[in-house]
């Protein structure tokens, strides 16, 4: 073991008459771990937050869609087949979306529609489903409507629309396309009606009172566009390459397309959460900062408190250099001991958050009923490396002032 190494070791452990600086050492130390304890727990939370609207987002939509600008994508089959073929994608089908009126009695809401293929459809609508199933929008359902018993094609809609318009799995509904038909008395609306086959609660405001899903040719027949579609509805083997295979997509189909990936899709809303993890990253990390001045204290008591170990050593022959690296030594190892403590007990605690959940959220502001953890190694490791770039150089002052001590000085003085 160098000398250097030993001493600064030695000094992390006081005699009886310096308690205080020992006492100044574990300080610094926690005081290291709380912040990265902190920091490591709160960018777990947020990562999970991202994850989790990520992951409700993508499962009510596809991961990359394929629309032909200002038109409807006729021949969508064999573009779909086409677009099967490739490895990285595990499906693809079409789509029609449109706006629709919907009506229960004196209650009336307007939704956005998809006609959806329920055999191939990307969309993983069932683990929201409360009632019903996908297979069921294929299905003609037996209502009863004034008195006269009917078969009408189902419809899956949000919670929230379900309750606002007050009705339940089998009760019937009534929708009215505000792009009516031309006749020779007029535009007339088209009406008609479904029975709702379905419920899904995606935890999601926007979606549960404003989407509903149709089988693709009934939405065809409603919205009396023929056999068209609007997009083709993409999802790929990995989530964060569909950037990548949404270029890809783009060149092998030509600019008489568009292709855009779930990155473009909705590019407000993770900018957002991106932006808000770094800001309390930034923030969280001034924690570390201050952390970072006790070390400097404590330093500078040791370096006061040893001046006349400092003179023996260099009269002893230490350099500047040997002097300079004991102190920056100290001063690693309580960044290093504060760091890792931090690291292990971040990761328990947000262990502990990930598997217990017993932190509970208002379900009706928040997409989760409590507080989603993810744990990123990588995330981890860039804490570590700032706590401990940042403990370093706190050490740098003190060091460089223990090096400057004249031993000539010392010794005449005291």
């Amino acid at each position: 073991m160098r000398y250097e190494l030993f001493v600064g070791l030695r000094y992390l452990r006081a005699r009886r008459r310096e308690r205080f600086i020992s006492l100044l050492t574990l300080i610094s130390i926690l005081g290291v771990m709380i912040a990265v304890v902190t920091l490591n727990v709160a960018i777990s939370v947020m990562t999970g937050f991202e994850e989790v609207f990520r992951d409700r987002l993508l499962s009510l939509n596809a991961h990359i869609v394929l629309v032909k600008p200002a038109s409807y994508l006729t021949g969508y089959d064999e573009l779909a087949g086409r677009l099967e073929k490739r490895d990285d994608v595990t499906a693809a089908a079409p789509a029609l979306t449109g706006q629709i009126i919907l009506t229960s009695g004196p209650r009336v809401s307007g939704a956005v529609v998809r006609g959806i293929d329920p055999d191939r459809a990307p969309t993983d609508l069932e683990p929201f489903l409360q009632q019903g199933s996908l297979s069921d929008l294929k299905a003609r359902t037996p209502v009863v409507v004034d008195g006269r018993n009917l078969l009408l094609p189902g419809i899956i809609v949000g919670d929230r629309l379900a309750s606002q318009l007050q009705v339940g799995k089998g009760d019937a509904l009534q929708a009215v396309s505000p792009i009516g038909s031309p006749t020779a008395v007029g535009i007339v609306p088209r009406i008609r009606r479904f029975a709702i086959a379905g419920i899904f609660d995606s935890g999601m405001r926007e979606y549960d009172s404003g989407l509903v899903f149709l089988n693709l040719p009934d939405a065809q027949g409603f919205f009396g566009s023929g056999k068209v579609a609007t997009s083709i509805e993409i999802t790929v083997d990995e989530v964060a390459e569909a950037p990548v295979i949404a270029e890809e997509i783009q060149g092998a189909v030509g600019q008489r397309y568009l292709v855009e990936d779930w990155t473009r899709l909705w590019p407000n809303l993770f900018a957002a959460l991106r932006l808000e993890k770094t800001v309390y990253f930034l923030v969280l990390l001034l924690m570390v900062l201050i952390a970072a001045f006790n070390i400097i204290s404590t330093l500078i008591m040791v370096v006061m408190e040893k001046r006349k170990d400092i003179a023996v050593l260099r009269s002893m022959g230490a350099s500047r250099g040997s002097i300079r690296l004991i102190f920056l030594l100290k001063g690693w190892i309580i960044g290093a001991v504060g760091t890792l403590c931090g690291v292990l007990l971040g990761y328990v605690l947000a262990l502990l958050l990930q598997r217990y959940q017993f932190i509970e959220l208002p379900e009706d502001v928040f997409p989760v009923s409590t507080v989603p953890v993810s744990i990123s190694p990588l995330y981890f490791t860039l804490v570590a490396l700032a706590s401990l770039a940042i403990c370093c150089l706190a050490s740098l002052y003190p060091a460089r002032q223990a090096a400057r001590l004249h031993p000539v000085d010392v010794i005449r003085y005291e």
